[in-house]
């Protein structure tokens, strides 16, 4: 059977952990640049914790897992955030918007856009550019077993050791990562699919007054970043930057992490 957002709203998934609410955790001194990291599809912080290590201090980094909902739209997840971050004293920073993430940095840019000093989008886009890649990903994603999918999660600990392994923290981030990946993750995800084929932030892209920089990697395969680059330069007047990373794949922030954080720095100065 496959896995579907089907159930009403008010209701919980079968499997879903009651009233889950949106989590943040901040890291630095208030008075640093405060980067604000919005994650990708799969929703959490367990991927950002190489970007996170390499960024050491001087910037107030603020990372956060979203709710495994299918209810939220990119306007529920905009204003749940604005609110997390008040309830932490935060009023602005850098939105850095990894993936599906960028989508929901366009909706907090089109919400209140004098609250933020500045935008990157990581492995991130306007509106999607492969209708059809995504077509897929939505009709694939609620029918693959869970059972399966589950099997192949051991893999990722193991990469994670492999490559990770001197990070503090990072194999218990690999562990959270597995952990988190359940079927209420499954149908989040779907979820998320849906509001990627919906969105269409580009008249807020092209009339934004925030700078704007586009960071990747070049070996990706989930996000084309040819047409994405292409539409920023020729629509997007704030653009200042593109940075294509050769040797990174699509999770750019986590991949090629030190590069990643080198060029974000050099942004924000």
């Amino acid at each position: 059977m496959g896995i579907g957002c089907q159930h009403q709203k008010g209701s919980p998934a079968p499997g879903a952990e009651p009233q889950e609410r949106l989590r943040i955790r901040v890291y630095g001194k208030a008075e640093d640049p405060t980067l604000i990291y919005l994650p990708g599809i799969h929703g959490d912080w367990t991927l950002i914790g190489p970007f996170r290590h390499e960024l050491g201090t001087g910037i107030r980094f603020v990372e956060m897992t979203y709710p495994r909902t299918c209810d939220w739209s990119l306007a529920d997840y905009a204003r749940e955030i604005e609110a997390g971050l008040l309830q932490q004293g935060i009023e602005g920073g850098w939105l850095l918007g990894e993936s599906f993430g960028s989508q929901v940095l366009w909706e907090l840019v089109r919400r209140a856009e004098s609250r933020w000093h500045g935008l990157i989008l990581a492995g991130g886009f306007v509106r999607y550019p492969a209708p059809p890649l995504l077509g897929i990903a939505e009709h694939l994603c609620p029918r693959v077993p869970h059972r399966l999918l589950h099997r192949l999660l051991p893999a990722y600990l193991l990469y994670s050791r492999l490559r990770h392994s001197r990070i503090p923290g990072g194999l218990e981030a690999a562990r959270e990562f597995i952990e988190r990946r359940t079927e209420a993750d499954q149908r989040a995800v779907t979820r998320r699919l849906r509001l990627i084929a919906e969105a269409d932030p580009r008249p807020v892209a092209s009339s934004t007054r925030l700078a704007l920089h586009h960071l990747y990697g070049a070996i990706d395969p989930i996000v084309p970043w040819g047409p994405v680059a292409r539409w920023l330069r020729l629509h997007a007047p704030t653009l200042r930057a593109s940075h294509r990373i050769w040797y990174s794949d699509h999770t750019v922030l986590a991949s090629a992490a030190r590069e990643s954080v080198a060029q974000v720095r050099q942004w924000m100065a």
